[in-house]
């Protein structure tokens, strides 16, 4: 059986209003902090630099570093137009850096449970460099999904995961 979620005027679990579509109950979201020095480059230009980033481990995909706004060169980063949803973390909204679209994105206010992400950034490792401990993080399987309609404009509707 499968809904068609943009056919639904709303979805509900209990008494909350659910946006987009339903979470998988399986689905495990882990956050920690760190102390591993990770920067973010774009050509010559440092546009992140943190000693305390935090990294979210996401049930099938690859970790992901999150970086506070204080150790961000924030004249750097431009805000792009539309949002993505996802179920587990909220509402995403994007930055280009540069050239590279869509490079950094931020879930300015999380949902409660990942919180600990609210309002820092993570960077696309196929967009910009991002060195962590010195080495280069390399795209690994599951660090860029992007679902069908995304790139078409469409919007709060799909899920990015990040």
């Amino acid at each position: 059986m499968a809904f068609a979620w943009r056919a639904m005027d709303a979805f509900y679990e209990e008494d909350e209003r659910i946006l987009g579509h339903a979470a998988d109950p399986y689905h495990r979201i882990d956050i920690r902090n760190s102390s591993r020095p990770l920067e973010v480059r774009l050509g010559d230009t440092v546009v992140a630099r943190s000693e305390h980033p935090v990294v979210l481990y996401e049930s099938g995909f690859a970790p992901r570093w999150y970086v506070p706004r204080a150790d961000i060169d924030e004249t750097q980063l431009r805000p792009v137009e539309g949002q993505t949803f996802c179920p587990y973390k909220g509402l995403c909204d994007y930055y280009d850096i540069g050239d590279a679209h869509r490079a950094a994105w931020t879930y300015r206010n999380a949902y409660p449970a990942v919180g600990r992400i609210g309002d820092m950034v993570s960077f696309e490792p196929d967009q910009v460099e991002i060195h962590l401990d010195g080495k280069r993080l390399e795209l690994e399987p599951g660090q860029k999904v992007v679902p069908h309609g995304v790139d078409r404009g469409l919007d709060v509707d799909e899920v990015r995961a990040h």
